[in-house]
């Protein structure tokens, strides 16, 4: 069986094409995606050709690891059934071409165990599970401690502060520099950095991943106060040690979601208290992939790109 999925050849050169999937095994299921998502972080990195180094990187390789559709094919021994709705955090079954992280193809094949079964409304929402996923990690581990301060307006950023106002948590204040970016919020206040005075936060929630950043925010805490680093940063990340030193800061790094933070998340939104409404702004049919992440990491009103591959 092929598949038609989008290909990195290299930096800056994609391009949609067939390729033959992995003869799946008893515990594996196929699945007809639906929909996949376009991310801002890693998939731009991969396309600019800036990701550190990293297990598995290398090019030609099939991106994303936001994918959602229905199981066509249920191995003997997968617990799954045909029919199933599904979201896939990616898949490796492209043969010679990496599946880094594997999620933007018509078609996957992948051990049942990794998929999740999902209910949702708007099936095509369930493509930013992956990202709720990491906002309720750095939320939620070790234990829960609600941000008074998230950096970044993006999609991750929203999440952060849905999932933190669904947790029980006093609404955060949220920053963002971006004009067009400021819209959306459901429960909260987004404010540019020049509007605020305080400096006393005490938990600041970073997505922005801007090194830049970290002196200010720094500057901005309270006695004691914790900054998370939630977003993902390519260079060195540094800060000036004085005024770290004088405010006694602590600085956490959210690492990648766990399957405990993607069940947390998914019964988040089935319980009706995570709203995933508004949080996708593009979509584009799968024929028209080279141009729709052109948009993704250039036009700064889009928030959420997706691609929808039923065509």
């Amino acid at each position: 069986m092929d598949t038609l999925a989008v290909v990195l050849n290299a930096p800056e050169t994609l391009e949609l094409r067939s390729l033959p999937l992995t003869e799946p095994d008893d515990q594996d299921v196929v699945v007809e995606v639906s929909h996949s998502g376009i991310s801002t972080g890693t998939e731009r990195l991969l396309w600019s050709g800036k990701m550190p180094p990293f297990p598995g990187l290398g090019y030609p390789l099939v991106p994303g690891y936001e994918s959602v559709g229905t199981i066509i094919h249920a191995g003997s021994n997968s617990g799954r059934k045909v029919g199933d709705f599904v979201f896939v955090p990616g898949a490796r079954c492209f043969g010679e071409v990496r599946g880094l992280f594997g999620g933007a193809a018509s078609h996957l094949v992948s051990k049942s165990d990794r998929v999740t079964e999902i209910n949702t409304q708007v099936p095509e929402q369930g493509v930013l599970l992956a990202l709720a996923a990491t906002a309720y990690h750095a939320l939620h581990a070790p234990e829960f401690k609600a941000p008074d301060l998230i950096v970044g307006h993006g999609v991750l950023g929203r999440l952060l502060a849905r999932i933190t106002l669904a947790l029980g948590g006093p609404a955060p204040v949220v920053w963002e520099t971006a004009e067009d970016r400021r819209t959306g919020a459901l429960g909260y206040q987004v404010i540019s950095p020049d509007e605020d005075a305080r400096k006393n936060y005490n938990i600041i929630q970073d997505v922005s991943g801007n090194t830049a950043v970290i002196d200010t925010l720094v500057s901005r805490l309270a006695k004691g106060g914790e900054i998370v680093l939630a977003g993902f940063y390519t260079g060195t990340v540094g800060f000036a040690f004085p005024p770290a030193f004088m405010r006694e800061a602590r600085f956490r790094v959210a690492a990648e979601w766990a399957p405990e933070d993607l069940a947390g998340t998914k019964a988040l939104v089935e319980s009706g208290r995570l709203s995933l409404d508004g949080l996708i702004s593009h979509c584009e049919p799968a024929r028209h992939a080279p141009d729709a992440y052109k948009k993704a990491f250039s036009d700064p009103r889009c928030i959420k790109m997706i691609l929808d591959w039923r065509a």
